[in-house]
């Protein structure tokens, strides 16, 4: 099916619509400059870091907080260069971005099947709905009991709820995005035969791209959330162990590096899927 087929059968006032489901509306005049340059954001984007970092600095040398509440930037530094000539920290950040990108792929999956069950089927919408939004309401430490039960100590408890909190973003936000396509579209691609898989691939996959990779996004950042959960099955590597192991020895230097590596690797891998969109993007709409 042709663009100029399809608008020879959309009406004029639903060619707006199709052309921002394939990506063809308008950019307003000035769209790809000032603020929006990659350049521009991410010098922005550390001005408050580095705000944080001064005051930071500020505080623990004038000693208005003590250095056992808050230790100096340079302390942090300190543990970590330990920690690194020993060979614990990439052993503890390796396993915890294993972790992570293992539940964070088995739950996008799983979640992605799911959301086209409920989000292109009534009978699937009215079976699952229920259920999964009751699941939704349970907290992640809840489910750390029954995993320990079921599955033993090990890493399939680990990744299975980190898996359990990748799952409900990509689940919620495709499903929704499926539920809500125009339409006006859909029957435009019925008018041309398209049914079923085809009509999915040409019409509604394209429409609902920004929502999928919006869900990814959302449950990778929830997959680091997890993660500290996942470590605390009774774990004696990763990024989670080393935050607990280092509250109950009172090393609080090495409780804000753990802090600051998480944030990084989140930024990191969050990072790589803002990548992947822009491919998608260009791929797909």
């Amino acid at each position: 099916m042709t663009d100029l087929d399809q608008r020879a059968i959309v009406p004029a006032d639903s060619r707006d619509a199709l052309d921002v489901a394939k990506g063809e509306h308008r950019r307003p005049a000035g769209a790809g400059h000032g603020w929006s340059r990659p350049a521009v954001r991410v010098v922005a984007g550390l001005v408050l870091p580095l705000l944080i970092l001064g005051a930071w600095q500020y505080v623990t040398a004038t000693g208005i907080v003590p250095p056992y509440r808050l230790p100096a930037p340079a302390s942090v530094v300190t543990a970590g260069v330990e920690l690194a000539q020993r060979g614990e920290l990439w052993t503890h950040i390796a396993i915890s971005v294993q972790r992570v990108l293992l539940g964070f792929a088995i739950g996008s999956v799983i979640g992605l099947a799911v959301a086209g069950i409920v989000g292109l089927s009534r009978l699937g919408d009215v079976l699952l709905s229920p259920t999964l939004a009751a699941l939704r309401a349970v907290p992640s430490l809840a489910w750390v009991p029954l995993l320990i039960l079921w599955m033993q100590i090990g890493e399939e408890s680990k990744v299975t709820l980190i898996a359990i909190g990748a799952f409900f973003p990509v689940y919620t936000t495709v499903a929704s995005a499926l539920r809500h396509v125009d339409p006006q579209l859909v029957e435009a691609g019925r008018s041309f035969s398209l049914r079923g898989w085809s009509l999915f691939r040409v019409v509604q996959l394209p429409a609902v791209i920004p929502s999928v990779v919006s869900g990814l996004r959302l449950a990778l950042a929830q997959a680091w959330l997890f993660l500290v959960a996942a470590e605390l099955i009774a774990s004696s590597m990763g990024l989670g162990f080393l935050l607990t192991d280092s509250q109950n020895s009172g090393r609080v230097d090495r409780i804000l590096l753990s802090i600051v590596l998480l944030a990084l690797l989140g930024t990191l891998t969050n990072g790589v899927l803002a990548l992947v969109e822009k491919y998608l993007l260009r791929r797909w709409t």
